[in-house]
């Protein structure tokens, strides 16, 4: 029971990457706080994990969402030991396409929504000792072309991660950041569908694209994450850990 009686907020976790989080965490004995927008999915993450669990639909793109998700947690639980910033929006756009429109609610959700999240946690954090942890993208080294607001986003979101684990590292709540690489979630096979690629596409990916010869998935992920929200991972803070089958350095498998 690695996260034995942590409260642990986690974002965008009605779904993909943020859910297979909260199963893994609520499995290595955390208290978790289930965010997002979707209250029918939501609920049904909740009802699965059971008293453990408790749902908090807020739309991270209001300013005042941050304070309604630390309350919810305070009063459920009554602490906070760790913070999950997974909730992202993924809008394709280009430098022809973007509009100052698009990328305002692109950073906001993406960026703007995790540092005020943080800030709301904050005290509370410092009382436990707690961990931050961002969910970035390989995407932010440089990114796709259609995924320019996106990729920017994720690149602030690792500035900002290093940035306050080097001004409150004497606070000792640690951040650190995850940027997993192509991660097959239910959203990434449907977008991909509306991309062009056939049903069944990730059986036939080949090496060029998936060395290993299967596609990454979100509960390797979170397996990942337990370490990071845990007190193993003590006093380490400031961490960017790419979580991909290719180096992010060039793309050279062996013929």
């Amino acid at each position: 029971m690695r996260l034995k009686d942590k409260v642990i907020i986690i974002t965008g976790a009605t779904s993909g990457i943020g859910k297979a989080i909260a199963v893994r965490a609520v499995a290595e004995g955390a208290k978790v706080v289930i965010h997002g927008i979707d209250k029918v999915a939501g609920q049904k993450v909740v009802d699965h994990l059971g008293k453990n669990a408790v749902l908090c639909i807020a739309d991270l793109a209001k300013a005042d969402s941050p304070a309604e998700i630390v309350d919810c947690a305070i009063k459920s639980f009554g602490q906070i030991d760790g913070l999950v910033n997974n909730a992202a929006i993924i809008e394709r756009n280009n430098l022809s396409q973007i509009t100052p429109e698009a990328f305002a609610k692109t950073i906001t959700v993406n960026l703007q929504s995790a540092l005020f999240l943080i800030q709301a946690c904050y005290e509370h954090l410092k009382k436990s000792k707690g961990a931050v942890l961002n969910i970035g993208s390989i995407n932010a080294y440089s990114g796709e072309s259609s995924l320019l607001a996106y990729s920017i986003g994720k690149a602030g979101l690792q500035t900002m991660t290093r940035n306050l684990a080097n001004a409150h590292g004497t606070d000792q709540v640690r951040f650190n950041l995850i940027n997993p690489g192509w991660i097959l979630t239910e959203r990434e096979y449907v977008d991909q569908i509306k991309k062009g690629l056939p049903e069944k596409w990730p059986e036939k990916l080949g090496k060029e694209n998936i060395p290993s010869g299967v596609m990454s998935t979100p509960e390797q992920l979170a397996s990942a994450c337990i370490y990071w929200l845990g007190d193993e991972s003590r006093p380490f803070t400031g961490s960017v850990v790419e979580l991909e089958q290719f180096s992010i350095i060039g793309r050279n498998p062996e013929k």
